[in-house]
């Protein structure tokens, strides 16, 4: 698009026609005008004296026109380049209001469990949290991504980050038991709050994915949900585990699968974070239904994208200053047309 930043610098083309017509006129105009009145010379035939004497008006050469209309273009060439020319080429930048996603992954010895099927095969929670999970941060482009680990202890594996491959990767070499065997959930929601209070407000959020209850830590895990609701962060809670009674789970020694029960988690408690926080809780009993719960997750924080289209001016006026450059060149060439013009009563 073409534009003129100053378009009122067009009223200065008039300035040449101004001039013209109100600067006063030469002093040898004036002289001729009052010499004329002065006529005392006689004669009883002065039409044919005048006849005889009477020459014709030397036609102009083309110089002279030249010249004028060099000039003219001169003084347009330089006003168009003081109304600064310009052409506005559009540049549309998309903004995305994202959000801070904090993961919080239970790594406790209760994630080797077999209780989940995946083509035919039994695998453990473990498994197919970290497959779920992946699919989910790859799918947040815009946002912030940390993770928190927690076992017997919590950890902070990755800060808050805008590099989702990285924390995919750390998210792909867990291994169960890597934090302890017990489950300190309330240690690393108080740890996940400890890192998202330092974002803007509106844009945090939790994600607390666990399969057992609360069995060691310092933080309780209904005061840190307090803890998070007066800093504005909404919790999801996600209980992993299937309604089986007996599974398979690796002992404490990490080399063989033996039978257990009572591997089940505290659901009341993860019902009562999310009502607190204002957040939600899920329960996933199979792998269907934990994909459908990080689908719902995604929807309920989704990432508002914004276009905004700016226009980024590139400026035209150097061709017409080259152009009355030109015009200046070819005018120094007519001298005479110069002097011609002054001698006939023009202007230069």
């Amino acid at each position: 698009m073409f534009e003129f930043h100053w378009p009122w610098m067009a009223l200065l083309a008039l300035l040449p026609l101004l001039v013209r017509y109100f600067w006063p006129r030469p002093a040898g105009d004036r002289h001729d005008a009052v010499e004329g009145l002065q006529t005392t010379l006689l004669h009883p035939a002065l039409s044919h004296l005048s006849e005889a004497f009477e020459t014709r008006k030397p036609r102009q050469p083309l110089s002279v026109h030249l010249y004028g209309w060099l000039l003219t273009l001169l003084w347009l060439a330089l006003v168009l380049a003081l109304m600064r020319p310009q052409w506005l080429e559009p540049y549309t930048e998309n903004r995305t209001a994202g959000y801070d996603l904090m993961l919080a992954v239970d790594t406790s010895r209760s994630m080797t469990a077999l209780d989940f099927t995946l083509n035919g095969e039994e695998v453990s929670r473990m498994q197919v949290v970290k497959g779920v999970v992946s699919k989910f941060i790859q799918g947040r482009q815009g946002d912030r991504v940390g993770l928190v680990i927690f076992g017997s202890r919590a950890y902070v594996l990755s800060p808050l980050t805008f590099d989702l491959n990285a924390v995919d990767k750390l998210l792909g070499e867990l291994v169960p038991a890597i934090a302890g065997p017990a489950t300190a959930m309330g240690d690393a929601m108080g740890l996940g709050v400890k890192k998202l209070r330092e974002r803007p407000e509106g844009s945090r959020v939790l994600i607390l994915v666990t399969d057992g209850k609360n069995e060691g830590g310092i933080i309780p895990p209904l005061k840190a949900a307090q803890l998070a609701k007066e800093e504005g962060i909404r919790i999801y809670t996600i209980g992993v585990g299937s309604d089986k009674k007996r599974v398979r789970i690796l002992d404490a020694d990490m080399h063989n699968y033996v039978w257990a029960e009572g591997l089940g988690f505290d659901e009341e408690t993860l019902q009562e974070i999310a009502k607190i926080t204002g957040g939600a809780y899920f329960r996933a009993t199979d792998t269907e239904a934990l994909e459908k719960i990080y689908q719902r997750i995604d929807e309920l924080e989704k990432t508002e994208a914004e276009a905004r289209t700016v226009f980024i001016p590139r400026p035209l006026y150097q061709w017409l200053l080259a152009f009355a450059l030109l015009c200046l060149l070819l005018l120094g060439l007519y001298p005479e047309g110069r002097q011609r013009r002054l001698k006939g009563g023009g202007y230069a």
